[in-house]
């Protein structure tokens, strides 16, 4: 009986954990990745600033499933047969140990990306999977019961194909072409462009908790907050935008927020908090008022931008005191545009899952053809989510390919 041949096109999260897994489940089988440039496993060299935040605290798949705004419940299956916790056991099977943070992010012991990337180099190593740098496949074509797979003047015959390019709209174009259903691209995890005085000149100041609203819509998000030289950042900025990203879209990136500074306010408990102080320390500078969740550098421009730099609680009227509560509660800014977020960007969109079996990531309409990864439209805000999803996919395809 001859060798199978396993051809993954992409050498990223999905493509590599599919291509070592199938390789040591299957060590009759060859299977040889193809990668178009000359860097492996790019987002994960750049993940957690270079730690890479390799998969999530949580364990349960029905709290997982609430982590993606593309995807969700249909993941519960996959994620309850290879999970976070399945994740982090392979890994100390293959010596990495990794630790949970605060936030519930996991990331390698050693604080670097560098490891993840020997462990998986190393397993590709062991099973003998063939790795090809420069190989921008240009074709995928079924022929009777096995594919062609071409890039550059070459071509290759396998017997199943993985395909797991990431983002790249040419790559899904290749899918569309076989008369799957694709699912517009649109960017996910961006930053907010914004320009307001309120904000100049404070880039870096951080706030540990804040509330943001898209004014008109439901999209409601909580969590750290941080000015940048362009606008806002933070987790609950990303995780607004993820949740947001089709919405986003079809306004332009042209909209308006509300935030709340202070998590544990409404603008009615804030005035009352301010009338308070006024008749308690009447002679205290507003200025000098401490507040555990507005940095000071924020609360002293704030002042000065609404003219009460100078005064004292006692000096401050009903009208201010409304005011200064609605800019600690619901401070309206309006977004100009968006900025990919460092090299860690996120694309929703890609093949619809209705095209898959999820019990194999194998194509419906096509048998041999697996997809998995940004490849398909799933897709998970910050903390170790997208990872995940190639991590479940790249395991269920190595159960199934056999």
């Amino acid at each position: 009986m001859s060798q199978k041949v396993v051809v993954v096109v992409g050498g990223g999260a999905a493509g590599f954990f599919a291509a070592i897994n199938v390789a040591a489940k299957h060590p009759d089988y060859r299977v040889t990745i193809l990668e178009k440039s000359a860097q492996l496993l790019g987002k994960v060299k750049v993940s957690g600033g270079g730690r890479c935040n390799v998969t999530n605290g949580r364990t349960l798949p029905g709290e997982l499933v609430k982590f993606y705004p593309r995807g969700g419940k249909k993941l519960y299956a996959p994620l309850s047969r290879f999970g976070t916790a399945e994740m982090r056991n392979w890994l100390e099977h293959e010596g990495v140990k990794t630790k949970t943070e605060a936030d519930l992010r996991v990331f390698p012991e050693s604080n670097s990306s560098q490891t993840i990337i020997d462990c998986f180099l190393q397993a590709a190593k062991k099973s003998g999977v063939v790795i090809r740098t420069h190989c921008q496949v240009n074709e995928i074509k079924p022929e009777e019961v096995r594919w062609r797979v071409s890039f550059a003047d070459e071509s290759v015959e396998a017997d199943k194909v993985v395909f797991a390019t990431g983002s790249s709209a040419a790559a899904w174009q290749l899918l569309a072409g076989l008369g799957l259903k694709l699912v517009p691209a649109v960017p996910s995890l961006f930053t907010f462009h914004l320009n307001d005085p309120r904000i100049q000149g404070l880039s870096g100041v951080a706030f540990a908790e804040a509330g943001i609203k898209v004014a008109g819509t439901k999209l409601e998000e909580s969590g750290p907050l941080l000015i940048t030289h362009w606008g806002l950042s933070g987790p609950a900025v990303l995780r607004l935008s993820a949740w947001g990203a089709e919405i986003l879209k079809k306004k332009n990136y042209h909209f308006t927020i509300l935030i709340n500074w202070l998590a544990n306010h409404n603008q009615a408990s804030a005035s009352d908090l301010l009338r308070q102080l006024c008749e308690a320390q009447p002679k205290k500078m507003v200025k000098n008022h401490k507040w555990d969740m507005v940095p000071a550098r924020y609360w002293e421009n704030l002042l000065h931008q609404t003219g009460l730099a100078g005064k004292t609680f006692g000096d401050l009227g009903k009208k201010q005191i409304n005011k200064l509560a609605e800019e600690l509660t619901q401070a309206r800014f309006d977004v100009t545009g968006k900025s990919t977020f460092k090299d860690e960007f996120v694309t929703a969109g890609g093949i619809d899952l209705s095209e898959i079996d999820l019990g194999s990531y194998e194509c419906k309409r096509y048998p041999g053809l697996y997809l998995a990864g940004e490849t398909l439209n799933i897709d998970g805000i910050t903390g170790g989510f997208n990872f995940q999803a190639c991590w479940t996919a790249g395991w269920i395809i190595s159960e199934s390919i056999g």
